[in-house]
């Protein structure tokens, strides 16, 4: 087979696997072998063809080398990252961070702990100025869940009421799910990832049930809905999206700590500038260009239409993707669409697919970054190093919410455009693993990255990387998913920002009152069996709902209440066309709900959501109805 080191295009370091986990080839092996010894010729034909195309401009885009970090310095990058920078000052910037660290968990919080430890000892051999001693930090900071109103401020007991309260009730929900293999599995996302980890740590759940023994019947994964619903990535505003990344990297470095696994991230680097306005273009400049034709466009125009051409005309083609088309066509072809994609000259009924599909990854692999981030690029290989399942997708989980919104939204364009492939198996001829192992080396290679495979290891990270993308492609919904834990935290978040900016106005008795009185009144609302409420509809209604709430009332009972309203009591209707249906009804898809304000900027409710459970936890929200922004309009 040929060796990833001889492309000019290389496979990007792989951080050491787990201390918990099996030798590296054993558990491969074994995965591999469950896949009926499927070949691993498609991903070195691919990087072949890689090679092919690279040689003659392998000096055109690079990025700069990834220097080793001193030690401490890596510490520091990762605090900035995770929101708490000015922990690496003195005290009077304190109150910047306290908001953030008053909503760690106990796993998340120790995460914390250690990196300051860590930059801490650096320093001090630096003879730097003094850093901050963490039980400073974390001596004032902890509530029940979180660490701001807890009294006992000593390090080695944070934590302590929220676990022992937990424990017993969290050891049965996970016991169970890891002693039934080969059955649908559920996917907790109410308690954070890290602590269900020390669970199952504490109690020695792990088993090797829990690792893929059949990789053509990958194991079911379903979510359980809770009283609030599940909330999908695009479901939150962008206001609280920004605060997510944060959250999950804090969230992350966290469960690698817990399983003993090693989490390394390459430092940010410096794009080089290119003169192409298409290819080798950051996704950034594209979409500022594709916005001013296009306002709110989320994917890059040139991938739209690509994905879109291969939709229509290429799903049904035999070997579509792993059959590569002409390296002197693709190469063409992309100087024609420079000069005349924007025109709306370039003839798509012309390409041959296989072409068309040559370009797709070609736009992915000239990136000036790679798709997956240069800083998170190893993290993603080196999932495949963690040995439980479940927890190799909440890795993956967390990563995901990790990457920038371009990446993260090209992403997903690509991987449901792979989905839609695979499902089209019996006519293409390209299964889950045949595209996995197609499109790995066009994600996890990188010219401008280095490369350090330990002698002899490339199959075994060939077929690790193809595994991922094979976890990318078939979980891509429950990756896709923003945890209840992580929206619990943005709601806190929020609620101490408001409360903190509150003491800036004069009267700090009347609001000191004020907030007394607001506990008071949501620790009456949750005693309350019922509340009546109003809906409001402005951009489609003048009028409002009165909805009467009870424990059984969910999004979608109001939403046919609102519905079976506008037939039959003749409300004023302002944007008739576009809301009814010719036969005077409307469809449940056409409506949707949203929570505005209180400690959330904007959600977009599951239908399945109790709206009295809701109401406790958000009572000075507002309940607005909305058309759905991807249903078809009638106009």
């Amino acid at each position: 087979s040929l060796s990833t080191r001889n492309c000019p295009c290389k496979m990007s370091q792989i951080p050491p696997k787990s201390p918990l986990a099996p030798p590296l080839s054993e558990r491969v092996s074994s995965r591999v072998d469950s896949l009926d010894r499927l070949s691993m010729d498609s991903f070195w034909l691919e990087v072949e063809n890689i090679k092919q195309s690279s040689e003659a401009e392998q000096e055109e885009c690079s990025l700069a080398d990834v220097k080793t970090q001193e030690e401490g310095d890596a510490e520091a990058e990762w605090l900035q990252d995770a929101g708490l920078s000015d922990l690496l000052g003195d005290r009077a910037s304190e109150n910047d961070n306290i908001v953030l660290l008053s909503t760690l968990t106990k796993t998340q919080a120790a995460a914390v702990q250690r990196r300051l430890d860590t930059y801490s000892r650096s320093r001090r051999r630096k003879n730097k100025h003094p850093v901050r001693d963490v039980r400073d930090i974390f001596g004032v900071v902890g509530s029940g869940e979180t660490v701001a109103e807890k009294e006992d401020s000593r390090p080695d007991q944070l934590w302590h009421n929220l676990q022992t309260a937990n424990v017993q009730k969290q050891t049965q929900d996970y016991s169970c799910t890891v002693r039934n293999p080969g059955k649908e599995e559920a996917f907790n996302m109410d308690v954070a990832y890290s602590e269900q980890a020390a669970i199952l740590l504490k109690g020695s759940f792990l088993s090797e049930s829990r690792r893929i023994k059949d990789g053509n019947a990958l194991t079911k994964f379903k979510i359980p809905k809770g009283r609030l619903g599940v909330t999908r990535i695009g479901d939150l505003s962008a206001q609280d999206m920004k605060k997510i990344p944060t959250l999950a990297l804090i969230e992350l470095t966290a469960l690698c700590d817990v399983i003993g696994f090693e989490l390394k991230r390459n430092k940010a680097v410096k794009l080089k500038t290119t003169e192409k306005r298409l290819f080798g273009v950051p996704l950034n400049t594209l979409l500022e260009n594709d916005q001013k034709l296009l306002p709110n466009t989320k994917v890059p125009l040139l991938l739209q239409a690509l994905l879109s051409c291969l939709e229509k005309r290429g799903l049904e083609t035999e070997g579509i993707l792993r059959v590569s088309g002409s390296q002197t066509r693709i190469k063409s072809l992309e100087q024609k669409l420079e000069s005349d994609f924007y025109t709306g000259l370039f003839r798509w009924d012309e390409v041959h697919q296989n072409d068309v599909s040559g370009l797709l990854k070609r736009f992915i692999r000239e990136l000036p970054a790679p798709l997956l981030t240069a800083e998170y690029l190893p993290a993603f290989a080196a999932v495949q190093n963690i040995p439980d399942l479940k927890q190799r997708l909440q890795a993956l989980n967390l990563l995901i919410l990790i990457l920038p919104e371009p990446n993260r939204n090209t992403l997903k364009a690509l991987l449901e455009f792979l989905s839609k492939v695979v499902a089209r198996e019996n006519n293409n001829k390209m299964n889950l693993w045949n595209v996995s192992t197609v499109m790995a080396p066009n994600l996890f290679m990188h010219k401008g990255l280095p490369n350090k495979i330990p002698e002899g290891k490339e199959k075994q990270l060939a077929e690790g990387a193809a595994d991922v993308v094979r976890m990318m492609i078939h979980y891509q919904d429950l990756l896709w998913t923003v945890s209840s834990f992580l929206v619990a935290q943005v709601r806190k978040l929020n609620e101490s920002n408001s409360k903190r900016y509150q003491f800036y106005d004069k009267r700090i008795k009347n609001l000191l009152r004020k907030i007394h009185a607001d506990k008071d009144k949501v620790e009456k609302n949750q005693a309350e069996p019922c509340k009546i409420v109003k809906v409001h509809a402005s951009l489609l209604l003048k009028d409002s709902l009165e909805v009467h709430l009870n424990s059984a009332t969910r999004v979608a009972d109001v939403l046919r209440q609102f519905q079976k309203n506008l037939c039959q009591n003749g409300w004023n209707i302002v944007n008739t066309v576009s809301l009814l249906k010719c036969n005077n009804s409307t469809e449940s898809t056409n409506l949707l709900l949203y929570e505005v304000g209180g400690n959330i900027g904007e959600h977009c409710l599951d239908p399945d959501t109790y709206l009295l459970d809701l109401y406790h936890i958000n009572p000075h929200a507002e309940w607005i109805i909305k058309q759905n922004p991807s249903y078809p309009r009638m106009f």
